[in-house]
């Protein structure tokens, strides 16, 4: 409760937290947007390969040219000012930077920053939640060893979800389910980059095509983002995803305590204790009313009838027998609240939530049948979607990460909703990427 005191004594000690970004997409930009006007901060830098776009991007988050007009990143320090780059190495490497955002989206290019930003002594708050699902655990792990942060990113919806299990648990309930909610149909698994805007002309009428990357937002409609951000949900909290994964309910945001609660008790869960995504579109394709579309929320319980009394006096979202309730968050705001992250790791030195355990994966899932000889194309493209499952039993049956399906060749044929394994692909196990994670492997089955 107290971030914001202890930025203004940073400001008054002339110590402002230093932080470099790498990668200047949206989300970037929306923390540039906030950060320019957030008192004890400094972005010294902005590293992105298109140092133009960069450019482009901090004028459209209203940013002064001249603020952003550092010739070195000694010079940015020195008069406070931002020094645009394409060279993320030089912001991880840099003793003068404090915290690290990795924002590029690219879990190999993730891993990479993350690892030496640990290596530098700097905190790094993870935007990349593709690299979380892929390594997150063993980069945590190597974070607290080193004595930094490794943070989810406040305003993405698991470190919003993590944080309504860590208020649940903290209260003594406890916790069924938690999630949130998107918009999701059976067929959005088949979506590609080539077919996305049927799906997306119909609710969101994007008047410029060009201004939006069809596979990132394909990777959204097909389930893949949801698998990637329950993994990260279930990874720093404990929660174990169900057998199948997630199975996208229809649910209005009143509905999640009846809906997200055990099969036995009427609900659609396999069991306590995981994770489920509900989506704003009934099977027949008609709209939810009053869905938890950009939403996070916990479903939590009490073994006392005294606290379900209270539920009903202080108009809890209970279901109907009163046993469960929910608590929800009904929007995130993604970039635009990610200073509670950096504040936190600098200053605290806590991460908004961090991977605590390997509960769960995220794996390459056919889209379609597959040919062998087939170059996979990775997240959110024509050849396979992103299937939350189990740790325990992608360990056990050798699948193939889908963070890791990108630019490898299938050995055989894959088909409609097989899940791939590694055997199944041509990878090249010096890459950098490919090797962590399976340290991490080894380290997590241990």
């Amino acid at each position: 409760m107290n971030l914001h005191r202890m930025l203004l004594e940073r400001k008054a000690a002339g110590k402002p937290i230093t932080i470099g970004i790498i990668g200047a997409g949206k989300f970037g930009t929306m923390f540039l947007s906030q950060a320019r006007q957030t008192d004890g901060m400094h972005i010294v830098a902005v590293a992105d390969l298109n140092p133009a776009r960069a450019r482009s991007q901090l004028k459209l988050a209203c940013w002064p040219e001249e603020q952003y007009a550092a010739t070195s990143l000694d010079d940015a320090l020195q008069h406070r000012s931002t020094l645009i780059t394409e060279n993320g190495d030089s912001l991880v490497n840099h003793p003068g930077i404090e915290v690290i955002i990795e924002a590029t989206g690219d879990p190999g290019a993730g891993i990479r920053f993350a690892l030496k930003a640990i290596e530098n002594g700097k905190h790094i708050v993870m935007v990349n939640v593709e690299a979380d699902a892929v390594a997150g655990p063993l980069l945590a792990r190597k974070a607290k060893q080193a004595g930094v942060v490794y943070s989810l990113a406040w305003g993405d919806q698991p470190a919003l979800i993590a944080d309504h299990v860590d208020w649940a648990r903290a209260s003594g309930f406890k916790v069924v389910c938690a999630g949130k909610g998107t918009r999701y149909h059976p067929t959005y698994h088949q979506s590609t980059p080539a077919t996305v805007w049927d799906i997306l002309d119909r609710y969101m009428h994007i008047k410029d095509r060009n201004s939006i990357n069809p596979k990132m937002f394909n990777s959204f409609v097909d389930g893949t983002k949801s698998g990637i951000e329950m993994t990260a949900v279930c990874n720093a909290t404990g929660l174990v995803p169900q057998s199948e994964g997630l199975s996208f309910p229809p649910a209005t945001r009143f509905e999640h305590a009846e809906i997200c609660k055990p099969r036995a008790d009427g609900g659609i869960l396999e069991f306590k204790g995981t994770t489920e995504v509900t989506s704003s579109l009934y099977r027949d394709e008609s709209d939810v009313p009053h869905a938890l579309l950009m939403g996070t929320y916990v479903v939590f319980e009490t073994d006392s009838a005294y606290s379900e009394e209270c539920f009903r006096e202080y108009s809890m979202l209970a279901d109907k027998s009163g046993k469960y309730a929910c608590l929800y968050r009904p929007i995130h705001m993604i970039g635009l609240e990610l200073g509670i992250s950096v504040a936190s790791a600098a200053l605290r030195k806590e991460p908004t939530g961090a991977p605590i355990c390997f509960n769960a994966d995220v794996v390459a899932t056919a889209k379609r049948d597959l040919k062998a000889g087939e170059m996979l194309d990775g997240e959110g493209g024509f050849c396979v979607w992103g299937k939350q499952t189990p740790a325990k039993a992608s360990l056990e049956q050798g699948y193939l990460p889908l963070g890791l399906a990108h630019k490898v060749k299938l050995k055989r044929d894959i088909k409609l909703g097989e899940r791939l394994k590694w055997s199944d692909v041509d990878y090249d196990p010096n890459d950098q990427a490919v090797k962590v994670r399976r340290e991490m492997e080894q380290t997590f089955s241990a």
